[in-house]
């Protein structure tokens, strides 16, 4: 019986070869790219200089592969971060071509259309860790400033849970996008709002704010209001958008930070977020069982 169910699922032959040929295609070197890399190691260097390095590339090359054969064989030196190779971490955004991206996510061909150079340094306002890598310490600490996590008021419940808090559809609709933010500071390297006033929060922690306000398991409101109702809170936000055009994820923080002003416009009116949100009584979870 289990041999039987196992061969259902082997490709025919055609496809196989097909799927092999593909691959091969995928693979195959097709041009060469020349890389001009950003170099600068603050602790020891006077100043930047550009190393270039010349490989050649497939269709299916991103530009973390071409980094990562460039410091294996040429520049065991360079200096990089990168984690999962899939898009989810974030570690990998630098500047491609001028331009915030994921290296895992972008091919080489892409980044290069119908020049023979990819340009890469490390993200624009934000301090060089070395190379690559950029120094995202202040970026984290202004992602802390805006508490990004759930605060409650009853300590009773929340120390001594009786089930779940109810929430509806709609309202999880209200933050839901803004949870798929990975952390890679591609918005706040793209914010001219930013690159002038270096105390700015930021796209990235005034759109978490805005989704942990809005989240009807959260009381915290009141915490967080002396942290974005600032001079370098929501209110430098000038809306040029750059924030969401370059998002990885389509976040879209510039959203978030214009809902953010709506809602505190609201709350000197009187105003609140929402309704708390309830813990579902314990018998209800007993009459389901029943």
């Amino acid at each position: 019986m289990a041999s039987e169910e196992a061969k259902e699922y082997v490709l025919p032959p055609e496809v196989l070869e097909e799927t092999m040929k593909a691959s091969e295609e995928l693979w195959k070197p097709v041009r060469k790219i020349k890389f001009r890399i950003y170099k600068y190691n603050p602790r020891k260097d006077y100043a930047p200089y550009w190393e270039e390095h010349e490989l050649e590339v497939s269709r299916g090359m991103t530009v973390l592969d071409a980094l990562l054969i460039i410091k294996g064989e040429a520049d065991h030196s360079l200096g990089l971060r990168y984690s999962c190779r899939m898009g989810l971490c974030g570690s990998c955004a630098m500047m491609i071509n001028g331009k915030q991206m994921l290296a895992c996510q972008t091919r080489v061909l892409e980044a290069a259309g119908s020049g023979d150079v990819v340009e890469l340094r490390p993200l624009d306002n934000f301090p060089v860790e070395r190379d690559l890598a950029a120094d995202f310490t202040s970026f984290f600490e202004k992602h802390r400033a805006v508490k990004p996590w759930i605060i409650r008021n009853d300590d009773v419940e929340l120390n001594n849970p009786t089930g779940p808090y109810k929430q509806t559809v709609d309202e999880y609709a209200r933050y839901y996008q803004f949870t798929d933010c990975i952390k890679c500071g591609a918005c706040l390297s793209a914010c001219p709002t930013a690159a002038t006033d270096y105390e700015y929060l930021g796209p990235q922690a005034l759109a978490q704010a805005y989704r942990y306000i809005v989240d009807t398991r959260d009381d915290g409101l009141d915490v967080r209001i002396p942290v974005v109702d600032t001079e370098h809170g929501c209110w430098r936000c000038h809306f040029a958008a750059s924030c969401s055009d370059v998002c990885p994820r389509g976040v879209d923080p510039a959203q978030g930070i214009q809902l953010l002003k709506k809602l505190l416009i609201k709350r000197k009116f009187g105003f609140k977020p929402h309704k708390p949100a309830e813990a579902l009584p314990a018998k209800v979870k007993a009459e389901k069982k029943e």
